[in-house]
C-alpha cells in the first residue's frame, strides 16, 4: 500500500486492544448486547480536529497516515473516555464526621432524621460563595479526570432553596467551563424536604414547581430534572407533580428510586418515560419489568452500597430482563465519597454478579446514554469526538480484576491528550 500523504493530528498505535463498543444505536440492552464490546487487537485510532477519523489494525494506520504527534500504546488497552452518569460535585465540606457515626453503629437514616446527611451539607452550601463552590467542582472533575471520566452527569440538590439551586447549577456551569471534563447539569431541588419546610412539604413541592423549575429552564441551567423519591424524601405522587412540571418546561425526568425499599420509584420513571432510574437496591420484579418494557436505563451505584451497607440492586434480574444497565459512583460528601470508576467497575462484579463485558458497557456506552449524550460520547467511531482512555494494562479485563487500582496512563478529550503518564496536562477542552 503507498505511504498516505495526510496528516493528522494525533495517532495512538500499537494497542493490545482497541475496545470500540461501537455497533448499532442507543444503548446496549439485555445479556448477548452488553457482553459484545467490539474489541480489536493490536489496533490504533487516528485523531484530527478533535474528532475521531479511523480506527484500525495500527500496521495500516502507520501506513496511511502521518501526525503531529504520535504515542505508542504496546502493553496498553484504548477504551471510550468513561462516563460517570450519576453524580453529587457542589458542595461546601466533605462529611467525614459522619461516617465516623456509622462507624459507631449509626444509620444514614438515622443521621439524616437528626439534622445531618443531606441537610448539613445544605446548610454548609448556602454560606458558600458561588466562585468556592465553582473551584471545589474544578477540583472534583479534576480527579474524576485522572480516573479516565471524560464526561460526568453532575446534579444540584445540596441547596434546597430557590435562591441556593441556582448557585448550585451556576456553579456546575462555572466549575465546568472550558473543562476537558464534558459536565451534563441535572436539576435535584427535590433532593429531600428541608428543614425549615419540616411542617408544610407541600409549600416546598410548590415551590420547586411554580419557583425553581421555571428559572432553571429559562436560565438554561439543567437537562434534567430528578426527585429522590422514598420514605423520608417525596413520595411517588409528590414526584410525579414535579417531574410532570419539569417536563413541560423541558427538562427531561430522571428518578432517584427505591434506594431503601421498594417505594415505586422504579415504575414511576417507567410512567413518566424517564431516560433513567438511579440507586434501585429496592427495586422489585414488577419494578424491573417496568423499567425494560419503557426503556428505562437503570444506574447502578454499588460504591454506595458498599459504603451504606445497603442491600444491592439486582443487576442480573435487570439485565436478563432487557434493561440497559449503567453503573456510577454517586460521588457525593455524604454516601459515596469516591471518583473512582475503576472501583465501581470491580464492585459491578464482585457484588452486583456482573461480567467484566457488562460493566465495562455500563460506565461507557450505557453511561452516556444514561447522561443523554449517546450520540456523541461512550465508544470509539468515526465521526465522534475523540474522547479516550489508555490505561496501563493489556485488557480491559484489568479494570475490574485490579479492584479500584487507577490504570489510567492516558486520556484524550475532545482531541486533546490531557492526562499523560497518569498525571494532568493541558488546560481546555477543544
Amino acid at each position: 500500500m503507498p505511504r498516505s500523504t495526510r496528516t493528522v493530528d494525533l495517532l495512538l498505535l500499537g494497542a493490545s486492544e482497541v475496545v470500540t463498543l461501537d455497533g448499532g444505536t442507543g444503548p446496549k440492552a439485555g445479556v448477548e448486547a452488553m457482553n459484545d464490546l467490539g474489541v480489536l487487537p493490536q489496533a490504533g485510532v487516528a485523531v484530527h480536529r478533535g474528532k475521531i477519523v479511523e480506527v484500525g489494525p495500527s500496521l495500516e494506520l502507520a501506513r496511511k497516515y502521518r501526525a503531529w504527534r504520535r504515542i505508542l500504546c504496546r502493553g496498553r488497552t484504548i477504551l471510550p473516555g468513561l462516563v460517570d452518569a450519576h453524580t453529587h460535585p457542589v458542595f461546601a465540606h466533605m462529611r467525614e464526621q459522619e461516617f465516623a457515626l456509622r462507624c459507631r453503629g449509626a444509620t444514614y437514616e438515622e443521621i439524616f432524621a437528626a439534622g445531618g446527611g443531606i441537610h448539613a451539607s445544605a446548610a454548609h452550601l448556602r454560606d458558600t460563595p458561588l466562585d468556592v463552590l465553582a473551584a471545589g467542582v474544578r477540583k472534583r472533575l479534576d480527579r474524576m479526570l485522572l480516573h479516565g471520566t471524560t464526561t460526568a452527569e453532575a446534579k444540584s440538590g445540596y441547596g434546597l432553596s430557590t435562591k441556593a439551586e441556582i448557585k448550585s447549577l451556576k456553579a456546575l456551569a462555572r466549575g465546568g467551563r472550558e473543562h476537558p471534563v464534558t459536565v451534563v447539569p441535572t436539576f435535584l431541588g427535590a433532593h429531600a424536604v428541608p428543614p425549615e419546610y419540616k411542617d408544610r412539604r407541600g409549600a416546598y413541592v410548590r415551590e420547586v414547581i411554580d419557583e425553581m423549575i421555571p428559572r432553571v429552564a429559562r436560565e438554561k441551567l439543567a437537562v434534567f430534572c430528578d426527585v429522590f423519591v422514598e420514605e423520608g424524601a417525596f413520595t411517588a405522587e409528590e414526584g410525579l407533580r414535579i417531574l410532570k412540571a419539569g417536563l413541560r418546561h423541558g427538562l427531561r425526568p430522571k428518578v432517584h428510586a427505591d434506594e431503601f425499599r421498594d417505594g415505586g420509584g422504579a415504575k414511576l420513571a417507567a410512567s413518566v418515560g424517564a431516560i433513567s432510574a438511579e440507586h434501585l437496591g429496592g427495586t422489585g420484579p414488577e419494578g424491573i419489568r417496568a423499567m425494560a418494557k419503557a426503556g428505562v436505563i437503570p444506574v447502578l451505584l454499588p460504591a454506595t452500597c458498599l459504603f451504606l451497607s445497603l442491600k444491592r440492586p439486582d443487576a442480573r434480574g435487570m439485565i436478563e430482563a432487557g434493561c440497559a444497565v449503567a453503573l456510577a459512583t454517586d460521588f457525593n460528601p455524604g454516601s459515596s465519597p469516591t471518583e473512582n470508576l475503576h472501583l465501581v467497575a470491580a464492585l459491578g462484579c464482585t457484588d452486583l454478579g456482573m461480567t467484566p463485558e457488562e460493566v465495562i458497557t455500563a460506565i461507557t456506552r450505557n453511561a452516556a446514554a444514561a447522561a443523554g449524550v449517546e450520540s456523541t460520547r461512550g465508544r470509539i467511531a468515526v465521526g465522534r469526538p475523540a474522547d479516550l482512555l489508555v490505561i496501563d494494562a493489556p485488557s480491559y479485563l484489568s479494570i475490574p480484576y485490579r479492584l479500584g487500582t487507577n490504570l489510567t496512563h492516558l486520556v484524550v478529550a475532545g482531541g486533546k491528550v490531557v492526562v499523560e503518564r497518569g498525571r494532568r496536562c493541558g488546560v481546555k477542552r477543544s
